[in-house]
């Protein structure tokens, strides 16, 4: 038994006046179209909700006991519509991104300022996670969108590349290589490594090019770059990190150096999980950052 809206705000706006041409007046619908919406809930209940008179309308002990219950049902109904549509017009709602650290602190700033110019009414919530917890964040659904390098595996996902990142060479100021601007894979391989934690993409991707040229020699492994480049102020080493990490790690009085004989570059850019769509306030976001907006 499916009792309509239409029918069960018919109920409540007799119950709610004295005749059925005062509620049809207020439904902006006819006398007799009223009277049939009455006569067919009854019938679908099995029994009367009002008697009437010639002169006015009454409830019935079942149509009281149903009045309540109505009247709550037509408000959480009316009140979720305008939710949705509030929701649909950006006019509330909340959305959850993921970024890896050097992105977080480096180019989200501005990206989440311009969005929040815009869409000022959208909450929103930042992971700063590295780069396999943006991904499992997405995939998951615990995050709509991530910010992060292009996956080496795509699958479940949807990649839209913002910019290339070259990767650079980080010392501490007196480190003999503090003073030159660019420096080779083969005379970065002279001096000990701190690096990220084994199975990282960057320690990854690092490792993999430096053995084109021969082989590291690692000190010490960390699971956030940040630390790496506390480790590497302590001058425990030299690390390769993305150059988004490069005012981070300036900041930290740290030297950065550029690789001038085969530059590691990745792309970054931002991820969606393929089999679900975008929220009204992701897509606003997704949308701005593709199309430079």
């Amino acid at each position: 038994m499916a009792i309509s809206y239409r029918n069960m705000l018919a109920f409540l706006r007799v119950a709610e006046s004295s005749t059925f041409a005062e509620a049809a007046e207020k439904l902006h619908i006819t006398q007799p179209a009223l009277s049939s919406a009455i006569k067919k809930m009854e019938e679908q209940l099995g029994g009367k909700l009002f008697s009437r008179s010639t002169r006015r309308v009454q409830l019935t002990p079942e149509g009281q006991t149903l009045l309540p219950t109505a009247r709550r049902l037509i408000n959480d109904w009316d009140e979720t519509l305008d939710d949705m549509q509030h929701l649909f017009s950006m006019r509330q709602g909340k959305l959850t991104i993921a970024a890896m650290p050097s992105f977080a602190d480096s180019r989200l700033p501005l990206i989440m300022r311009m969005y929040h110019d815009r869409h000022h009414n959208i909450r929103l919530r930042i992971l700063d996670v590295v780069m396999e917890a943006v991904i499992d964040a997405v995939l998951s659904g615990r995050a709509e969108i991530g910010f992060t390098f292009e996956p080496e595996v795509n699958e479940g996902l949807v990649f839209a590349p913002l910019f290339e990142d070259s990767f650079i060479v980080v010392t501490d100021t007196g480190h003999p290589l503090a003073s030159q601007s660019s420096v080779s894979w083969s005379t970065c391989l002279k001096y000990p490594f701190i690096m990220m934690n084994r199975g990282s993409a960057v320690r990854n991707w690092t490792e993999n090019r430096a053995s084109e040229f021969g082989s590291l020699t690692i000190v010490a492994e960390t699971g956030q770059l940040g630390s790496v480049g506390q480790l590497v102020a302590q001058g425990l080493g030299i690390s390769v990190v993305p150059a988004l990490c490069g005012p981070q790690m300036k900041a930290r009085g740290l030297h950065c150096l550029t690789i001038n004989d085969k530059p590691l570059v990745k792309q970054v850019g931002m991820i969606k999980a393929s089999r679900r769509g975008l929220s009204v306030a992701a897509q606003a976001l997704w949308t701005q950052c593709t199309k430079g907006i």
